[in-house]
């Protein structure tokens, strides 16, 4: 199967798998965000607190910091050890605390108190690498980019997307020329859930899935019957 057909296919099954819910419920933490504010800014900071950090810990810290300080210049006065108390869910949170307070002066001091909308300026805020800047751009702007975390890197790594072994950034080259750019917009926020429900980083749900045809991870690691080398070969996994 070449690879744009592939990419048309895996959008279509989601798009039957989720429907309209998909758009009512968002499957990420940053889309639920962006349904709730619109706001560049806290879409931002939240991406900056989602950093290693599960969503529902990232919406905790997120609420909790906002719930006090919603802006640029809130953040930028706010005491070091109050923002600290109040991302405390997130992990490195005094880091990120620290990070939160700089990112907010720069913003400030360089560019009117508003988030910039190109990825240069946005890759030379600190704490912010191309995913959280193409998230930033994708659900705070509503510009075409694609954000490659843990779930949009496994799922192109096993789908033929992209390399196996490829790193993230590696991901995202490759997605950049195979994905259609009508599509970029939605890909996060589609491969995220179906990463969190159905094709899991450690244990995917292969039984549900309908892409094992042509799934590389499958073909090595379960295109067998589930007996004894199955369980054996899962027993294996949680020995290393």
């Amino acid at each position: 199967m070449r690879t744009e057909e592939t990419v048309r296919r895996v959008f279509a099954d989601l798009e039957r798998r989720y429907g309209a819910s998909f758009r009512r419920n968002p499957g990420t933490a940053l889309a639920r965000v962006t349904a709730e504010t619109e706001d560049p800014f806290r879409v931002l900071i939240s991406t900056i607190l989602s950093q290693r950090t599960r969503d529902e810990k990232t919406e905790e810290a997120s609420a909790r910091l906002f719930a006090k300080y919603r802006t640029p210049k809130a953040i930028a006065n706010a005491p070091l050890a109050d923002l600290v108390s109040r991302i405390r869910p997130v992990g490195f949170y005094r880091r990120k605390a620290a990070k939160l307070r700089e990112v907010s002066r720069i913003l400030l001091r360089d560019f009117g108190g508003k988030v910039p909308h190109a990825y240069d300026d946005l890759v030379s805020l600190p704490q912010v690498g191309p995913k959280t800047a193409n998230c930033v751009l994708v659900y705070g702007f509503g510009k075409p980019a694609i954000p490659v975390d843990v779930h949009v890197a496994v799922i192109s790594r096993r789908l033929g997307l992209a390399p196996e072994g490829a790193s993230e950034e590696e991901v995202e080259e490759h997605l950049v020329r195979v994905v259609p750019r009508d599509l970029w917009l939605e890909l996060n926020e589609r491969f995220v859930r179906f990463g969190k429900e159905v094709c899991r980083t450690s244990f995917p749900r292969c039984e549900v899935c309908t892409f094992t045809s042509f799934c590389r991870w499958f073909r090595r690691n379960r295109g067998r019957p589930p007996s004894g080398p199955l369980r054996a070969d899962r027993a294996s996994r949680r020995r290393r």
